[in-house]
């Protein structure tokens, strides 16, 4: 867990944050995962004894990182620190018996400046290391895979080959990878000119492809899987380079230490035991499921829709204890935020409540928006206290939603279905690739309720989800804003308050670090792709 008394760290508040409209500015790509640890030589393995002395000085029980602030990598949520990469390093830390402290900054240059200089063990922000960073830092093992892609606004042209980007404005974020695939391409074209930006963030660049500002620009697939709900106007074209490889930057003379190698067996662990696996679906999931032009649509309606009901949305929320940004994507996803809304089937209102269920929760008038979300926030309440103890948030939310879409009864015959596979039934991740069988005789005829349409609950669940990231962003980025000073700085999560001493503290991760492998031989070793 991330320590949160005593000292405190500063980030830089993200520049973009003053460009980008409210709507858009959530988005935050920089899927950028570096480690940075120690600088210490594999020749200055401490011994057992300085081990034991190590565990008695608090000055060495943290895993000092930096990152940046993105919903791909570390956040602070209402619920507390957040994000894809926020929850691998947490469980790193844990399994280094450390606390976890997280910086944060939105500059590359900033991160591998404070990187080379051992104020943090290891950097995390999705890095993909070029030649010259790798001559620089120590990398562990790629825990993902992404294809980086030329981005443009839609309704301006579309790059369809590298001989479309000469004589267009390029931008790249200043020390990433981006830069130096631009320069093998104007090997073969010479015209391609491109200008790096420093101390700005994906969410700036973004913005600014998404204004028009500038024509084009580079992004890995994984940002853009996340991001295009953000910025429902900014799609890839072509494929540039070849794939990159996101792992943890080390100090350059880490290499070989302890760290290092408890990073690249923690790194093979969670693939093989399928943590990696079940992160990446957690956080990335829900995105894959999400079109342009549901993405576009979503944003319009943030504006036009939302602000109509969004007191009525917290009223209901507040009244079950529920987030209001969950309950408003679930209203998004039943009726796009229409209280008048009515299907072919005969559910109507802004939760698309059936006759007998609106009977059951004591709603009299299904059009009535204040009835119609308090009696869909009692009823998933209801549903989610009918789920077996053992399923745990965030799945126990999962699975209600579920059972809202398609019956709890259903729900239970996927989860049965889960378990004969050899699946987890209080997963999430394992009874989403169930629920689909429910259309199939050999499946669906072994069950107690029969045949549904399962696809159906599994893209339910996800657009709830990604619709309640959305909205959970828009709300970060108006506390940044309130944040707002002159100093351009503002509290976030410890670490050191000063930064002079900083290189003398970080011993003591090598030092703690027991029962590594000596099989360092794993840098071959695939990344999963998302």
């Amino acid at each position: 867990m991330l320590n949160h008394t005593g000292e405190k760290i500063f980030r830089r508040r993200l520049s973009s944050l003053r460009r980008v409209r409210v709507t858009i500015i959530l988005a935050s790509c920089a899927f950028l995962l570096l480690a940075s640890v120690a600088s210490y030589q594999h020749s200055q393995f401490l011994s057992e004894a300085s081990i034991q002395h190590s565990e008695g000085n608090s000055k060495n029980n943290y895993l000092k990182v930096i990152t940046r602030i993105s919903p791909n990598t570390y956040y602070e949520s209402d619920e507390g620190p957040s994000g894809f990469e926020y929850a691998l390093l947490d469980r790193f830390a844990k399994s280094l018996g450390k606390e976890l402290q997280i910086s944060t900054t939105d500059s590359l240059s900033d991160l591998f400046h404070r990187l080379e200089r051992n104020e943090v063990h290891l950097a995390s922000a999705g890095l993909s290391a070029t030649k010259e960073h790798r001559r620089r830092f120590t990398y562990t093992v790629p825990y993902l895979q992404s294809q980086p892609y030329v981005v443009y606004r839609v309704g301006n042209k579309r790059p369809r080959s590298a001989a479309d980007l000469i004589g267009k404005d390029i931008i790249v974020v200043g020390d990433s990878a981006h830069s130096a695939i631009l320069e093998n391409m104007r090997n073969i074209h010479p015209g391609i000119q491109w200008r790096e930006l420093n101390n700005v963030d994906y969410i700036d660049v973004l913005g600014r492809i998404e204004n028009s500002e500038v024509d084009y620009t580079i992004l890995d697939s994984t940002d853009l899987l996340l991001h295009q709900g953000f910025f429902p106007r900014v799609k890839k074209s072509l494929k540039i380079g070849g794939e990159s490889s996101f792992a943890w930057a080390l100090p350059k003379a880490s290499e070989g230490s302890y760290l290092h190698r408890a990073a690249n067996q923690f790194i093979q662990q969670i693939k093989a035991d399928g943590t990696l696996a079940r992160l990446e679906e957690q956080y990335y999931g829900q995105a894959a499921h999400i079109n342009q032009v549901a993405a576009n649509e979503f944003d319009k309606n943030i504006d036009q829709q939302l602000p109509l009901y969004l007191d009525n949305i917290k009223a209901a929320a507040n009244l079950y204890d529920m987030d209001w940004r969950l309950l408003a994507a679930i209203s998004y996803q039943e009726s796009a935020w229409n209280p008048l809304a009515r299907s072919r089937t005969g559910v109507r209102g802004m939760m698309m409540l059936t006759l007998p269920t609106a009977k059951e929760v004591g709603v009299t008038n299904r059009l009535d928006p204040d009835q119609s979300l308090r009696g869909g926030a009692f009823y998933l309440n209801n549903l989610k206290s009918r789920l077996p103890k053992k399923i745990l948030e965030p799945n126990r939310t999962w699975f209600a939603l579920a059972a809202y879409n398609v019956g709890f009864g259903h729900l239970e015959d996927a989860r049965v279905i889960t378990q004969k596979r050899g699946g987890d039934p209080n997963s999430w991740y394992d009874v989403k690739q169930s629920l689909p069988l429910l259309t199939q005789k050999k499946w669906y005829s072994k069950t107690r309720y029969g045949y549904a349409r399962g696809y159906e609950p599994v893209q339910y669940v996800q657009h709830i989800r990604h619709y309640q990231n959305v909205l959970e962003w828009h709300d970060v980025a108006r506390n940044w804003q309130r944040n707002d000073d002159s100093s351009n700085r503002f509290d976030t999560a410890p670490f050191d308050k000063t930064r002079d001493d900083k290189s003398q503290d970080l011993a003591g991760v090598d030092a703690d670090v027991n029962n590594i492998s000596n099989d360092d031989n794993d840098a071959t070793n695939a990344a999963p792709r998302l």
